[in-house]
């Protein structure tokens, strides 16, 4: 039976270096995991983890350390560099990212994760309508794959049933999206893996099914929290990593923050350079509602980490 969990006001803990996301005005603090710069239980990968409102969940471990940074950043410049040679897809190019939603259920029904088409086909929309704003993205449903199995329901954040489970369904190449919905451990709302040099199985996203339009997630059911993790996927770093400091989150044209927002606190500003907090950037951890922009760097950013890592 799924579990609705109590939204608590309780602080996050401390997790593997994938950042968690709480929709609720409640500090997010990033850290490593141990024996890898970024959680990924393959490789030195990292995820980022959404949660509710005020929840009880874990630590956030998208927002890494700026030594897990300027790990990633070297790594990144290196494979950017060494594809200079090569003509890289125009900003304006549009390119398509074949989706494989993998539906996790404990029964098969809906009320435990046997979500409707329409959610997916609407969720697919809101992605389109997401990544039109100045990125060269789209995405196509390539399949939907539908798993009746009690022992991978809820799907357990960093778990080795997560990984087993991601592990027995992941299909594609680099640049396939998998995605996996069902209801979560701790209240999160999703989370997802960066790109790596060695891209494998655990790649992909997770989140809540009740995220998607048409859910019941108050605040967070019109599709933001897959457009957020998809951005983590494409190497986007929250808007208030680095906080107030000179890389921010080495993207030249977001404003700096000193922490996340939650709800939607119009005029926020945190931050004395730069101009007032990125309230409305997917990468921000404002509700669904108060969210509708990529800015101009870090398109510019994925599009380069699409090629380095994905293409």
């Amino acid at each position: 039976m799924r579990i609705r969990r109590t939204i608590s006001a309780a602080g996050l803990t401390m997790m593997a270096a994938a950042a968690i996301l709480t929709g609720a005005p409640a500090a997010f603090v990033a850290a490593a995991a141990p024996g890898a710069a970024c959680y990924d239980p393959e490789a030195a990968g990292a995820a980022d983890a959404r949660s509710r409102n005020g929840s009880a969940a874990r630590h956030d471990p998208n927002e890494l350390t700026a030594a897990q940074v300027a790990e990633r950043e070297k790594d990144f410049a290196a494979r950017v560099s060494a594809r200079s040679a090569t003509a890289d897809i125009g900003i304006q190019a549009v390119i398509t990212i074949p989706v494989v939603f993998h539906v996790i259920s404990e029964d098969g029904t809906q009320a435990n994760g046997n979500i409707p088409d329409s959610w997916i086909t609407n969720q697919i929309a809101v992605l389109n309508a997401a990544y039109a704003t100045n990125t060269s993205f789209q995405f196509t449903l390539q399949s939907i794959d539908r798993r009746t199995n009690a022992a991978w329901y809820p799907i357990v954040y960093g778990s080795s049933t997560e990984t087993a489970m991601k592990a027995a369904l992941r299909t594609g190449g680099d640049g396939t999206l998998n995605i996996y919905t069902g209801d979560l451990s701790d209240d999160l709302l999703g989370w997802a893996t960066f790109p790596t040099s060695s891209i494998g199985t655990y790649d992909g996203v997770v989140i809540l099914d009740e995220s998607l339009p048409g859910g019941s997630a108050t605040n967070y059911n019109l599709g933001d929290t897959a457009t957020h993790e998809i951005g983590h996927w494409l190497n986007l770093y929250h808007t208030f990593q680095g906080a107030c400091g000179a890389t921010g989150d080495s993207v030249s044209d977001t404003p700096r923050e000193k922490s996340a927002a939650f709800a939607c606190p119009t005029g926020r500003d945190t931050c004395t350079q730069s101009g007032v907090d990125p309230i409305h950037n997917f990468m921000d951890y404002t509700y669904d509602s108060c969210m509708y922009e990529f800015t101009a760097g870090q398109a510019t950013r994925m599009l380069s980490a699409w090629n380095a890592y994905r293409a």
